[in-house]
C-alpha cells in the first residue's frame, strides 16, 4: 500500500525552483491561478479564513490600474521638458511635408501662366527661384526638427525603460519566494528582456512618428479645404478607403500570424523535446516517426502563414489601386469645376497632392498605436510586480536584531501549506525542537515536508499556523534580513554566480560584519573558509587560482567541486545555523565521501539542520528526525533507532547492503593495482584510503583538474595520438550563385507560380512610368485657355478612364504577384524546416555537445533561420523586378521624350531610392539597437532571479541590484552616441527628398524659359522619375533583409552537406539481422569531441557473455555512462574496438544494430502524447499489437497504474512527462525499451533519481526485465547491483576489478571500499 501511495503523491514540493521550472510551471497549471479562482470554487475553502488569508497574502498580485500616461512614472523634469519639446518639433515635422504641395500646385501654376503667355520669361525665372528656395528652407528646417525629436525621444525612451528596468529587478527581488513558484523562471525572464523592450518601444520614436503622422494628415486636409473645400471633400473619400484597406488587412494579418506562430509554437515545443533528449531518439531511431509528427505541426503554420501572406498581397493591390482611381477622380471631377470656374490648375494639383500625402500618413498611425496598446498591456504586469507589497521583504528594515544568536530553533504546532498547491498539507502540527550547537538530521520519504522545514527556517515561506522560534523569539517579529545573515544555506544544486571563485564565496560575507573588510581580511576568511571545506586543495591547482571564472568555465567544476565552493561560501561567515539540505545527493560515492569529511568538520560547534535521502549521511548526527507525510514519526539517535525497528529501521533496510561478512573491520587497506598508465596520464592515484591518517580524502577530480590546466608528459597516449591526426571541421564559404541555387532547388515544383509571379511583378513596375504618362497629359488637357472648354472636359473625361483601366491593371498585377508567391515562400519555408529538422536528427551525439548546438539555440535556428530564407526566394526577386522595371521604363521614357531634364533628375534617383529605403531601415534599426542592447544586462538579472533562494539565502538582493544598475548606465552611454549619429541619417532620409524636387523644377524652368521644354515634357519626365524613384525606395523597405537570408541560407547549406561521423541515414555496412547478445570492449581509448583535454577511456577492456547481468559501478568521472554510450553507438572509440558477437560495431549497419539494444537513462524522457504513443515509440517495427504493449507494461510494473488512470492509455504525459511522478515515468521508459524486446539492454543509473520508496518498484520492474538478454547496468548506488553476474569496478577509465558481489568484497579492495562508504551498518 505504502507504495503506490508514495507513487501518487503529487511531485514533491521542488526544493530550488531553478532546477524544476517544468514542475512549478505546471503545478500552476493544475491549480486556479489566484486564490480566488474564475471557476467559482476557491482552492482554499478547506482552510479557516486566519489560514486562507496567509496563504493569499503570500501570492496575491495587486491589480494596477494603468493608462498611457502611467508609462511615465519615472520620467524625471528634464524628461518631462525635452519631451514636450520634442511633441512640437515633430508636429512641425509633420506639417512641412503638406506644405510642399502648395510650391509645387504655386509653381504648375506659374508655368501654365508661361505657356498661356500672361507673364514674361524673366518673371517667371524669378517666381521659379522664389520657390525653389522654399524648397531648401523646408529641408532644411524638416531636417533640425527630425533630427532633434529623435534624438530626443529615444534617449527619453532608453533613460525611462532603464529606471522601470531598474525598479522591476529590484521589486522581483524583494518578492517572497511562494511569489516565483507560481511565476517559474522562464516568466520573469521574458517580463525582464521582452516586455521592459515593449515598454519601451511605446514611449520613446513611437510617440513622434504618430504625431508627425497626424500632423501631416491635418495639415494637408486644411490646405485642402483652404485651396478647394469642394475637391477636397469629394477626394476624401480615398482616406476612407485607404484606411478601411489598411485597417481591415492588418487585423487579418495579425490573426492570421498569430495562428502562424501559435501552431509553429506546438511544433517548436516538439523539437524543443526532442533535442532535449537527442540520445533517447537516437538509441531508439524515432527520428523518422518525430519528423513526421513535426511535419503535421508545419503544416498547419503553414496553411495560416499562406492566408497571411495573401492578406497582405490584397492589401497592397488595393491600396495601389485607390492612388490611381484617386488620380483619376482628382482629374475628371477637377475638370468640372475648372470649367465653372469654380477652381484652377494649381489648386487641383495642390489638392490631389494633399490628399494622398494626407491619407497614407494616416495609414503610419495604426501600427504605433499598436504598440502603445502592447505597451500598455505589458506594462501591466510589470507595474503589479513593482507596487506589490511583499509580505516578506528582504528590502525592509522593520523588525527586531537580536543582539546574541544562541541558535536553539523551535517549531511549535506549525501547520505549513505551499501557497502554489493549497491543496496539499505539507506539514501537520508539528513540534521539533533543535538545540544550539547540535547536529539534526531529517529523514524520509520524497515529499514527507523535509525540505518544508529548511524553507520555513530561512522564512521562505509563512508557516499558516503555529511560529517557528529562534532562541525563543518568533522569527516572523525579527528583521528578515538580518535573520537570513545569520542562516547559511547549502543546497542539493548549489548555485554559483558568473564571476571568480573568490567572488562567489565573498557573496557569503554580505550582510556580515567583514562585508567592508579589507581585501587582505576578506581574502584571509575565503582561503579559511575553503581549506575547511576542503576546497583550496583543488583550487591551488588551477592556473588562475581564486580568480578562476566559474561562470564561463562551469563547466570545468565537476558536482562535488561546485558543492564544495558552495560549502565554503556558507561558512565563511561563521553563521549560528547551517543549513545542509541533501548537500551530497548528486554526488558519487567517492565526491561524497569528501564533501561529507568538509559538512561533518563545517557542522562543529553550530546548530545544523540535514537532509539525506542516503542514510549513510547522517549516521553521526546528534538526533535524527524521521518524518513521514509532513509528521514526525520517530526520532532519536542512529543506533537508538536501529534497536526500535520501525520506521527509520525500514528506510535503513531499504538501502542496506547485504555485507558479506558482518565481522569485517571497517579500516581497509586497499591494494594500489592500478595497471601501468600512460605516462601523461599519470594522474597521481595516490588517492588517500577514507580511513587514513584521519585526513579528509581526497577527490580524484581535484587531481584530474589539476592535470587537465597544467599538463606536461612525453609520451602520448594511444588518445592523444588518434586525436592529432584528426581533421578539424572548417566552415566552408558559398558563393550567393550556390546559395540561390539552394534556395530555388526548395522551390522547383512551384516552377509555374514562379513565371506568374515574376511575370506580374513586370506589369506591377510598369505603374508609376504609366502613371506619369497620364499625369502631364492631364496636367496639359487642364491647362487650356477657356477658349478651349468643350476639349478640354473631353480630354480630362478620355485620361481619367485610363486612369481607371491602370488601376484595375495595378490591382490585378499586384494580387496575382502577392499569391503566387506567397504559396512559394510558405512552401519553401516549411520545405526547409522539415529537411533542416531531419537534418539535425541525422548529425551524431558529439554534434549536440557542443556548445554551439544546445537545444535552445537549435530550436531558435529552426524558428528564425529558416525564416529568414525566404528573402533569397522569389519574394525578393519580384520586388527587384518591380523596382528595377519602374526605375527602367521611367528613365527610358523620360530620355526619349526630354533628355537633359531626364538626366539631371536619374542624378537624384540614388538619392531618392536610398531614402525611400533609409527611412524604414533605420526604424527597424532603432527597435533593434534597443533589444541588442540590453541583452547581457537581462540575462545577468535573469541569472540572479533564477537563482532566487540562493540569492534570498545570501541576502545579496542590493548587490545584484548595483551589479545590475552599473551595467545599465554604462550602457546608456554607449546608446547615446549612437542615437546621435544614427539619428542624422533617419532625418536625412526625409529631408533630401525637398531638395531633389527643388533642383528638378528649378533646371525645368530654365529650360521652359528658353521655349525648349513644354508643360507636358516637363511633367512627364519630372513625374516619371521623381515619384517613381520615391515609390520604388518604399516598395524597396517591404523587401525582407537580404542580409540575414544570405547568412541563414549558408548556414542551412552547411546543415544540409555535413556528413555526420555516424550517419543514420547510410545504408553501408554489414546487415545485422539476429543478435546473440556477447559484448566485447578490446583496449578502448575514448575522449569527448567536446573535451579533447580530458581522457574517459584508457584501454577499456570488458567482456560480457549473452544473457549476462553485468554492472559498472565506479566513482563518478570514470568512464561508466562512456561505456553504455560507446555500445549504443553514440561515438566511435579513438582506439581499439568495440565488438558484438565478435563483429565491431562499427562495420554493421548502423539502424539494424541499433534495432537489439534498448537503453533506459537516468532521466526518462517522455514526448508530448499519450503514453501507448510514447511506448511505442520504443518499437523497432511498424505494426505492433496491443498485446505486446501490454505485456510490455506488465513486465515493466506500470500496468496496473495505467489502467487506474481514467483515461488508461491515452492518458496524456505532458511536455517531458511533467504529469507523472518520477517513478513511474522511469517505468514506462523501461516498457517502451522492452517493446523492441531487445537483445542488450543498457541501463544507465536508471534508479538514481527516485527516493527509496519508489526505488524498490522500478528495481522489481528492472530484475524482471532483465531475465534472458544481456544487461549492462550502471549504478551509484550498489544495493541495487549486488545479484549481477559480474560486476566490474572502473577507477579512471579503465577496470580495476571484476567478479560477483561477494567475491569482490572478499578482495577487501575497490568495491569492499565503495561498498562500505555507502553501508549503513551500525556505528562501531
Amino acid at each position: 500500500m505504502a507504495s503506490s501511495l508514495s507513487e501518487k503523491e503529487p511531485i514533491s514540493a521542488p526544493t530550488t525552483p531553478v532546477s524544476a521550472p517544468t514542475i512549478v510551471a505546471d503545478t500552476t497549471v493544475k491549480i486556479p491561478a489566484s486564490a480566488t479562482s474564475d471557476s467559482g470554487e476557491d482552492p482554499l475553502a478547506h482552510l479557516t479564513p486566519e489560514e486562507a488569508a496567509i496563504v493569499r497574502r503570500q501570492l496575491d498580485i495587486p491589480e494596477v490600474k494603468l493608462t498611457y500616461f502611467t508609462l511615465f512614472r519615472y520620467a524625471t523634469t528634464n524628461d518631462k521638458i525635452l519631451i514636450v519639446c520634442a511633441c512640437i518639433a515633430s508636429i512641425i515635422a509633420g506639417a512641412v511635408m503638406p506644405l510642399m504641395t502648395v510650391v509645387f500646385g504655386e509653381l504648375a501654376g506659374v508655368f501654365q501662366d508661361f505657356a498661356l503667355g500672361t507673364i514674361t520669361p524673366a518673371h517667371m525665372q524669378s517666381e521659379v527661384n522664389r520657390f525653389t528656395i522654399y524648397f531648401i528652407y523646408m529641408a532644411i528646417g524638416e531636417f533640425v526638427m527630425v533630427y532633434f525629436e529623435t534624438v530626443a525621444f529615444i534617449y527619453c525612451g532608453e533613460h525611462m525603460g532603464q529606471k522601470i528596468r531598474e525598479q522591476y529587478l529590484a521589486a522581483i527581488l524583494r518578492q517572497n519566494v511562494a511569489f516565483f513558484d507560481k511565476l517559474g523562471a522562464g516568466e520573469i525572464t521574458t517580463r525582464i528582456t521582452a516586455d521592459t523592450n515593449l515598454i519601451q518601444e511605446g514611449i520613446s520614436e513611437k510617440i513622434g512618428l504618430t504625431l508627425t503622422a497626424l500632423a501631416t494628415f491635418f495639415t494637408a486636409f486644411i490646405i485642402g479645404f483652404i485651396k478647394s473645400w469642394k475637391l477636397t471633400l469629394i477626394l476624401c473619400s480615398t482616406v476612407v478607403a485607404i484606411t478601411l484597406i489598411m485597417g481591415v488587412g492588418s487585423t487579418f494579418m495579425v490573426k492570421y500570424n498569430k495562428q502562424s506562430l501559435a501552431s509553429y509554437a506546438e511544433g517548436g515545443t516538439v523539437v524543443e523535446e526532442v533535442f532535449s533528449s537527442i540520445r533517447n531518439t537516437t538509441a531508439f531511431s524515432t527520428q523518422e516517426k518525430l519528423a513526421k509528427m513535426y511535419d503535421e505541426h508545419l503544416r498547419v503554420a503553414e496553411k495560416w502563414g499562406m492566408k497571411m501572406k495573401m492578406s497582405l498581397a490584397v492589401m497592397l493591390g488595393f491600396m495601389m489601386c485607390i492612388v490611381y482611381l484617386n488620380y483619376g477622380l482628382a482629374f475628371w471631377q477637377g475638370s468640372r469645376f475648372l470649367v465653372t470656374g469654380d477652381t484652377n490648375l494649381s489648386a487641383i494639383l495642390t489638392v490631389l497632392l494633399a490628399v494622398l500625402i494626407g491619407a497614407f500618413s494616416l495609414g503610419n498611425v495604426a501600427p504605433n498605436i499598436q504598440a502603445f496598446g502592447t505597451a500598455v498591456a505589458a506594462a501591466a504586469k510589470i507595474f503589479s510586480t513593482i507596487d506589490r507589497v511583499s509580505p516578506l521583504d528582504p528590502a525592509s528594515d522593520e523588525g527586531a536584531k537580536l543582539p546574541e544568536v544562541q541558535g536553539t530553533i523551535e517549531l511549535r504546532n506549525i501547520k505549513h501549506i505551499y501557497p502554489s498547491r493549497p491543496e496539499v498539507e505539507v506539514i501537520k502540527n508539528m513540534n521539533v525542537v533543535i538545540p544550539a550547537g547540535k547536529v539534526t538530521a531529517l529523514v524520509g520519504a520524497s515529499g514527507s515536508g523535509k525540505s518544508t522545514i529548511i524553507g520555513l527556517v530561512e522564512r521562505f515561506y509563512d508557516p499558516v499556523g503555529g511560529q517557528v522560534l529562534l532562541d525563543g523569539h518568533d522569527i516572523s517579529t525579527l528583521n528578515l534580513r538580518w535573520l537570513r545573515e545569520n542562516i547559511s544555506l547549502v543546497s542539493q544544486e548549489p548555485v554559483l554566480f558568473g564571476t571568480t571563485i573568490y567572488g562567489n564565496v565573498c557573496h557569503g560575507l554580505i550582510g556580515t560584519k567583514y562585508e567592508n573588510a579589507s581585501e587582505e581580511e576578506k581574502r584571509d576568511l575565503v582561503v579559511k573558509a575553503c581549506i575547511m571545506s576542503n576546497a583550496d586543495g583543488f583550487i591551488r591547482t588551477l592556473p588562475e587560482g581564486y580568480e578562476t571564472n566559474v561562470g564561463e568555465r562551469g563547466f570545468l567544476m565537476s558536482g562535488g567541486q561546485k558543492q564544495r565552493i558552495a560549502i565554503a561560501r556558507a561558512i565563511v561567515s561563521d553563521p549560528k545555523i547551517l543549513l545542509l539540505d541533501e548537500a551530497t545527493s548528486a554526488l558519487d560515492t567517492r565526491s561524497e565521501g569528501v564533501v561529507q569529511a568538509a559538512l561533518d568538520a563545517a557542522s562543529k560547534g553550530r546548530t545544523t539542520i540535514v537532509i539525506a535521502h542516503r542514510l549513510s549521511t547522517i549516521k553521526t548526527a546528534d538526533n535524527i528526525i524521521v518524518m513521514m507525510n509532513g509528521e514526525i514519526v520517530e526520532s532519536g539517535t542512529h543506533d537508538a533507532l536501529l534497536e526500535r525497528r520501525a520506521a527509520y529501521y525500514n528506510l535503513v533496510e531499504a538501502q542496506r547492503i547485504s555485507a558479506a561478512n558482518d565481522s569485517a573491520a571497517l579500516a581497509v587497506g586497499g591494494s594500489d593495482d592500478e595497471g601501468e598508465i600512460d605516462d601523461d596520464e599519470k594522474l597521481k592515484l595516490t588517492l588517500t584510503r577514507a580511513s587514513t591518517k584521519g585526513g579528509a580524502p581526497v577527490d580524484p577530480e581535484d587531481l584530474e583538474l589539476g592535470n587537465k590546466l597544467g599538463r606536461t608528459g612525453t609520451a602520448k597516449s594511444k588518445s592523444s595520438v588518434a586525436l592529432a591526426n584528426r581533421t578539424a571541421e572548417k566552415k566552408p564559404q558559398y558563393s550567393l550563385w550556390t546559395l540561390i541555387k539552394l534556395t530555388a532547388g526548395f522551390n522547383k515544383t512551384e516552377k509555374f507560380y514562379m513565371a506568374v509571379g515574376l511575370f506580374f511583378s513586370v506589369i506591377a513596375g510598369g505603374g508609376y512610368p504609366t502613371q506619369a504618362v497620364f499625369f502631364s497629359k492631364s496636367i496639359v488637357a487642364l491647362s487650356q485657355p477657356p477658349s478651349n472648354y468643350g476639349q478640354l472636359r473631353k480630354d480630362a473625361n478620355f485620361w481619367s478612364l485610363m486612369y481607371l483601366m491602370l488601376a484595375l491593371v495595378q490591382l490585378l498585377a499586384y494580387l496575382c504577384q502577392g499569391i503566387a508567391f506567397a504559396l512559394c515562400s510558405e512552401r519553401l519555408v516549411r520545405r526547409v524546416r522539415d529537411r533542416a529538422f531531419r537534418t539535425i536528427l541525422r548529425q551524431e551525439i558529439g554534434y549536440f555537445d557542443r556548445e554551439e548546438n544546445s537545444t535552445g539555440a537549435l530550436t531558435s535556428f529552426l524558428s528564425t533561420e529558416t525564416t529568414h530564407l525566404s528573402g533569397i526566394s522569389g519574394v525578393t526577386l519580384g520586388t527587384l523586378l518591380i523596382v528595377s522595371t519602374t526605375l527602367i521604363a521611367a528613365i527610358s521614357v523620360s530620355c526619349a521624350v526630354g533628355w537633359k531634364l531626364a538626366l539631371v533628375c536619374t542624378a537624384t534617383i540614388p538619392i531618392l531610392l536610398s531614402c525611400g529605403f533609409l527611412r524604414f531601415w533605420m526604424l527597424l534599426r532603432f527597435q533593434q539597437r534597443s533589444k541588442k542592447a540590453y541583452e547581457s544586462s537581462a540575462s545577468f538579472a535573469c541569472e540572479a532571479t533564477a537563482a532566487i533562494r540562493t540569492v534570498a539565502s545570501l541576502t545579496r538582493e542590493q548587490d545584484v541590484w548595483d551589479i545590475y544598475h552599473a551595467q545599465l548606465k554604462a550602457q546608456a552611454k554607449k546608446s547615446l552616441v549612437s542615437i546621435i549619429s544614427s539619428s542624422s541619417l533617419y532625418a536625412a532620409s526625409q529631408s533630401l527628398m525637398f531638395l531633389c524636387i527643388a533642383l528638378g523644377f528649378w533646371y525645368g524652368g530654365t529650360l521652359m524659359k528658353t521655349h525648349e521644354y513644354d508643360m507636358q515634357k516637363f511633367f512627364l519626365v519630372f513625374a516619371a522619375i521623381i515619384f517613381g524613384a520615391q515609390s520604388a525606395g518604399t516598395i524597396f523597405s517591404f523587401a525582407p533583409d537580404m542580409g540575414k537570408a544570405r547568412a541563414a541560407a549558408s548556414e542551412l547549406k552547411a546543415l544540409f552537406d555535413r556528413v555526420p561521423e555516424i550517419d543514420t541515414w547510410s545504408e553501408d555496412g554489414a546487415p545485422c539481422e539476429s543478435m546473440e547478445g556477447a559484448v566485447e570492449f578490446r583496449d578502448v581509448h575514448f575522449r569527448y569531441p567536446t573535451r579533447p583535454e580530458q581522457p574517459v577511456l584508457r584501454g577499456l577492456d570488458l567482456t560480457v557473455k549473452p544473457g549476462q547481468y553485468v554492472a559498472l559501478v565506479g566513482p563518478s568521472g570514470c568512464g561508466k555512462s562512456t561505456t553504455i554510450a560507446l555500445i549504443e553507438r553514440f561515438y566511435n572509440p579513438l582506439a581499439g574496438g568495440v565488438f558484438v558477437d565478435g563483429k565491431e560495431i562499427s562495420s554493421l549497419k548502423i539502424n539494424d544494430y541499433r534495432k537489439h539494444i534498448a537503453l533506459v537513462s537516468q532521466e526518462p524522457t517522455l514526448y508530448q502524447g499519450t503514453i501507448r504513443e510514447n511506448i511505442l515509440l520504443g518499437g523497432a517495427r511498424e505494426e505492433i499489437p496491443d498485446e505486446e504493449v501490454v505485456a510490455a507494461c506488465k513486465a515493466a510494473n506500470i500496468y496496473d497504474f495505467i489502467m487506474s488512470l481514467p483515461e488508461g492509455f491515452s492518458t496524456v504525459c505532458g511536455s517531458k512527462g511533467a504529469l507523472l511522478s518520477g517513478g513511474q515515468k522511469q517505468r514506462i521508459a523501461i516498457a517502451r525499451a522492452l517493446i523492441r524486446n531487445p537483445k542488450i539492454l543498457l541501463l544507465d543509473e536508471a534508479t538514481s533519481a527516485l527516493d527509496s520508496e519508489s526505488e524498490k518498484v522500478v528495481q522489481a520492474a528492472l530484475d524482471a526485465a532483465a531475465k534472458g538478454r544481456t544487461t549492462i547496468a550502471v549504478a551509484h548506488r550498489l544495493s541495487t547491483i549486488q545479484k549481477a553476474d559480474v560486476i566490474y569496478v572502473f577507477d579512471a577509465g579503465r577496470v580495476v576489478e571484476a567478479g560477483t558481489h561477494s567475491e569482490l568484497l572478499g578482495k577487501k579492495g575497490k568495491y569492499f571500499e565503495l561498498v562500505n562508504m555507502q553501508s549503513l551498518g551500525k556505528n562501531e
